[in-house]
């Protein structure tokens, strides 16, 4: 191939990702919170910055809570512990609980909806949402990791002498696993996210660590959003 075209394809995984309005938000997010870590929380041209995008960013998710609402009455995978099944559809509905009382933040902010008060108490009501989300979120990922490590043993077990990397079935858990680990950090990052969203350890988690964290989860979440070929040349 030559370099002309590696460009192109290269050109054309670029314009395949910025083409989803997820990918966009997550990267106005990586902007918003990068902004909230320079800013610790003090006024000037980076919480501007964080300010402005984090409004922009509720427009990228109007009616987003139908995603979620469909998880939530979707059937689960056979053979799911019931535990987990129950963990999944709370964090499903509590996150789609979020993104419908974010738009009435969004209202708010923007001065369609006049009242001050009852939309700063919307935004808590819809962070605490996404905090048990997250929680959810976290937990499923753990027992999710379980349950691979233990049939990726039992792989390990059937091989005895063999080696496992060359095994197609034990390199395909491997790779969930993998991506279950990232999904698992996210998730607890945006657990400390929240709580310095919602101020709930203002000493302990500041805006500077707020910003931090969001930034690290909203690379993690541009990463995730890459399409497979993207994420081979990677790895």
């Amino acid at each position: 191939m030559s370099t002309l075209d590696a460009t192109r394809a290269e050109l054309a995984l670029l314009v395949l990702y910025l083409n989803k309005a997820e990918s966009r938000d997550k990267i106005c997010r990586a902007i918003q919170y990068g902004s909230k870590f320079l800013s610790d929380g003090q006024p000037g041209t980076a919480q501007n910055v964080d300010k402005s995008t984090s409004l922009a960013r509720k427009v990228f998710r109007l009616f987003k809570f139908v995603n979620d609402l469909h998880g939530l009455i979707s059937p689960t995978a056979q053979g799911t512990p019931l535990p987990l099944i129950f963990l999944g559809k709370s964090k499903n509905a509590l996150l789609s609980t979020f993104l419908f009382l974010d738009q009435f933040v969004w209202l708010g902010r923007s001065g369609i909806y006049q009242n001050k008060e009852r939309t700063e108490l919307i935004g808590r009501i819809s962070l605490f949402c996404w905090m048990g989300s997250s929680v959810c979120s976290t937990l499923v990922e753990l027992g999710e990791l379980g349950r691979l490590s233990a049939s990726m043993k039992k792989i390990e077990k059937e091989l005895k002498n063999s080696n496992k990397y060359d095994n197609e079935q034990y390199n395909a858990k491997l790779k969930i696993s993998n991506e279950r680990t990232l999904s698992l950090i996210k998730a607890g990052m945006d657990i400390v996210v929240a709580v310095g969203l919602l101020q709930l350890a203002p000493k302990k988690v500041t805006p500077r660590l707020t910003g931090a964290f969001g930034f690290v989860t909203s690379l993690i979440s541009c990463y995730q959003l890459l399409p497979a070929q993207a994420k081979s040349k990677t790895s």
